[in-house]
């Protein structure tokens, strides 16, 4: 019988949030005894369209998943009732645990392609079972991230609120690009749910219909003004901006007037550099410079620059669709491909699809604070003097052995963000160098060639 949604994935399933193939080649693998270690890099091909870097997200995710993993009485039910599986694998699923090592790059970490973000270490079986669920989470939240990371740069130091929950892409989503978008800068949610799992500031104002349940806007406006005084948002542009700034005014001074003052007005629709321009000078003829204003409304990175570029009077700015969605590049292509195990390096030569052999590491040159070179490298190759290795362990025997707040990889990723070199940027098209060390080059020309 179908579940209800609540239910969709809980401890005892999430084994089975699994492409089915994951399941028909583990199988094999385990009739044909190949289950010794293996090593798996997820890594992205190359940038998608308009992104010149790319922000890491979704490691705690990963490693809370791996720790967990499991399949339940339920989950091997389901897998016989299918009539694929021998009753010898199932009992095998039935005592699974994930015991292998990882490697990866920190959350908030910059990375360019085709660096590995995470590296996988492990029985092949327990290796090849984790991909679907690792891609289907890093992918999105590193698409989210990079995005968000672009819209912070953009709004150039003035806040940004992600507005996003009710277009992105189901309740999973909702909550990952609340945590992404905070991560790569954001100051807070709309997401109150996203508030109380991640610690996140929440912040909302009121809606259209909000307004329009009263009998006058000004109406609407005392009424919240009553019920919130010191935290009024008072939303202008349901009808006429202007004459909506001139009443929310009139409730400035009355809040003022009792000891409270009105935090901000938000503009939603129109011409927002002439609507912020002649908001401002309304309110502060009126006396109250302090209120600032918050715009929305369909923005992205792009309008944001053009706004801060023409000196418009806002102050933050709440940003939906295009950031939860990543609207113009709605897709990542990570991927996890197999690079060692203990017969020696593995690589894919398929035309276009060539993968890089062997365990690595990722070195980082920077010259003055900012990012010169990334080099990809073996493991056991050395890095160009003064680099800096960026792959680090973060699991070891199926068991965490790092575990940083949210706070930790925002603020990473913040020192990141301002190390990019000035064309990263400000949104123009730029390039990083990233190069093979020595010895990975000449392995992968080799097995690339034979």
């Amino acid at each position: 019988m179908p579940r209800g949604s609540r239910e969709f994935v809980t401890p005892d399933t999430v084994g089975l949030l699994v492409d089915l193939y994951e399941l028909t080649m583990a199988q094999c693998y385990f009739r044909e005894g190949k289950n010794e270690l293996a090593t798996f890099d997820l890594f992205v091909r190359a940038l998608p369209p308009q992104r010149a870097f790319l922000l890491n997200a979704g490691l705690d995710t990963v490693l809370d998943y791996l720790e967990g993993l499991r399949f339940g009485p339920e989950a091997v039910d389901y897998l016989r009732s299918l009539g694929l599986f021998d009753e010898e694998f199932l009992d095998y699923l039935r005592h699974f645990r994930f015991t292998g090592d990882v490697r990866a790059l920190p959350e908030g970490e910059v990375f360019f392609p085709p660096e590995p973000v995470l590296q996988i270490t492990a029985p092949r079986i327990e290796a090849q079972i984790v991909e679907t669920f690792l891609l289907n989470q890093v992918n999105f939240q590193v698409m989210v991230a990079s995005k968000a990371a672009r819209v912070v740069l953009a709004a150039r130091g003035r806040p940004v609120v992600d507005f996003s929950p009710r277009r992105d892409h189901g309740t999973d989503a909702a909550l990952k690009a609340a945590r992404s978008s905070y991560l790569a800068g954001c100051v807070g949610t709309s997401n109150v749910l996203a508030g109380m799992l991640y610690g996140i500031p929440v912040y909302g104002t009121m809606a259209h219909s909000y307004v329009m349940s009263f009998d006058s806007e000004l109406e609407a406006f005392r009424a919240y003004a009553r019920h919130f005084p010191d935290q009024c948002v008072l939303l202008i542009d349901t009808y006429d901006t202007l004459e909506g700034a001139r009443l929310a005014a009139q409730v400035a001074d009355e809040l003022q007037a009792s000891g409270h003052r009105l935090r901000a007005v938000r503009i939603d629709s129109g011409d927002l550099l002439e609507l912020s321009r002649k908001v401002r000078r309304i309110l502060d003829e009126a006396g109250h410079p302090e209120v600032q204003i918050l715009a929305s409304g369909d923005l992205n990175e792009y309008r944001i620059a053009e706004l801060v570029a023409a000196g418009a009077p806002i102050d933050a700015f709440g940003v939906g669709t295009e950031m939860g969605t990543s609207y113009d590049a709605p897709a990542l292509g990570g991927v996890y491909k197999l690079v060692e195990d203990e017969s020696g390096y593995r690589i894919k030569r398929s035309t276009g699809k060539v993968t890089l052999p062997g365990r690595k590491q990722v070195w980082r040159v920077c010259r003055d604070g900012v990012l010169y070179e990334d080099v990809i490298a073996l493991a056991d190759e050395p890095g160009p003097p003064g680099a800096e290795p960026l792959l680090v362990e973060v699991m070891v025997g199926g068991v965490r052995s790092v575990r940083e707040t949210l706070a930790e990889a925002r603020e990473r990723a913040r020192r990141r963000l301002r190390a990019l070199p000035e064309a990263l940027q400000d949104l123009r098209d730029g390039s990083y160098p990233v190069r093979l060390g020595p010895r990975l080059e000449a392995l992968f020309h080799r097995m690339a060639s034979a």
